[in-house]
């Protein structure tokens, strides 16, 4: 895949979800200047979605494709430093709606570790509220909202008695560059997300997550060992396999397969590939959520809905 083609990917992905994106993304495919030095990055530093946020973060013009153009075309130097030594790490509490029926029907209590953690903001599965239509599961804030289809909504949140995270690069909910590095990451019409991020920030600042820097395959074996032998370790991850070489990937499943306890895979159809998925909704991107290497249904990338498998 091009650098082009992946931008054309992207603004597929953003359709329906962020015009801005998807008007940016289409602009850069087609900009010969700005992919010439988009392809002088390592091919993992060439993400559609870690140029935005950069950008972002630097405080430059991302809804207006003109502007984008002469911003990053004046600024490349600082642009491609920022680029070098960030990943993307959105860090989405709203993908916990669509893990907590899984959670919420595994063993209880649980133990989380989370691969990909960023700041931890999905280790807390049992802290926040889920509104799954007119259904509403817990108190508290921030509430996640999740259309949801094809099963019952969970009934209950899940027990965790521990939670650990490993990354490699843990970012820290009491560090305001981390949080405005997660702001950043945080497309530009989405305000909810924002506050989302906000009242999930306060929620791991309060009781802060074990998290460990880390490789998915050489280190998970020693974290996942801390965990406590009488709760049901769940092992998961979401929209993190991407950023992963396919050799990796590979090996990252068969550790994870020889660990104990369960494993929940959250992550697009191409990167953590299965056999005979029925076609998706027609509603933009979607990821495929599965347990213990059986898919059961499809997601929006933020955790907005959930179509069970017939």
């Amino acid at each position: 895949m091009t650098t082009a083609d992946r931008y054309v990917a992207f603004a597929r992905e953003a359709r329906g979800v962020s015009s801005a994106y998807e008007r940016l993304s289409e602009a850069v495919a087609r900009d010969d200047e700005l992919l010439a030095r988009i392809d002088t990055l390592p091919s993992a530093k060439r993400q559609p979605n870690l140029l935005f946020a950069v950008v972002r973060l630097l405080g430059g013009p991302v809804t207006d494709p003109a502007a984008f153009r002469g911003y990053a075309l004046a600024n490349w130097a600082a642009i491609e430093a920022e680029m070098r030594v960030r990943a993307t790490q959105t860090n989405e509490p709203g993908r916990c709606a669509v893990l907590l029926p899984v959670l919420a029907s595994l063993p209880q209590p649980l133990a989380l570790l989370e691969v990909g953690a960023s700041a931890g903001l999905c280790l807390y599965p049992d802290r926040y509220a889920y509104r799954y239509g007119d259904h509403r599961v817990g108190t508290g804030e921030p509430v996640l909202d999740c259309a949801i289809s094809g099963t019952a909504a969970p009934a209950r949140r899940p027990e965790v008695v521990w939670r650990a995270g490993l990354d490699l690069n843990p970012l820290d909910v009491a560090d305001p560059a981390d949080v405005a590095w997660l702001d950043a990451l945080i497309w530009p019409e989405h305000e909810h997300r924002r506050e989302r991020l906000r009242a999930a920030a306060a929620v791991a600042a309060a009781d802060p997550p074990r998290l460990v820097q880390g490789d998915l395959v050489d280190d998970l074996p020693a974290l996942a060992a801390r965990a406590p032998r009488d709760a049901t370790l769940v092992v998961f991850h979401t929209s993190v396999l991407y950023q992963v070489p396919p050799p990796r990937r590979e090996a990252f499943a068969e550790v994870v397969r020889g660990l104990r306890g369960h494993w929940i895979a959250n992550e697009d159809p191409d990167v953590l590939p299965y056999p005979a998925l029925p076609e998706p909704p027609p509603d933009g991107f979607h990821n495929v959520l599965a347990l213990d290497g059986t898919p059961l249904a499809w997601n929006r990338g933020h955790g907005q809905a959930l179509t069970w498998f017939g």
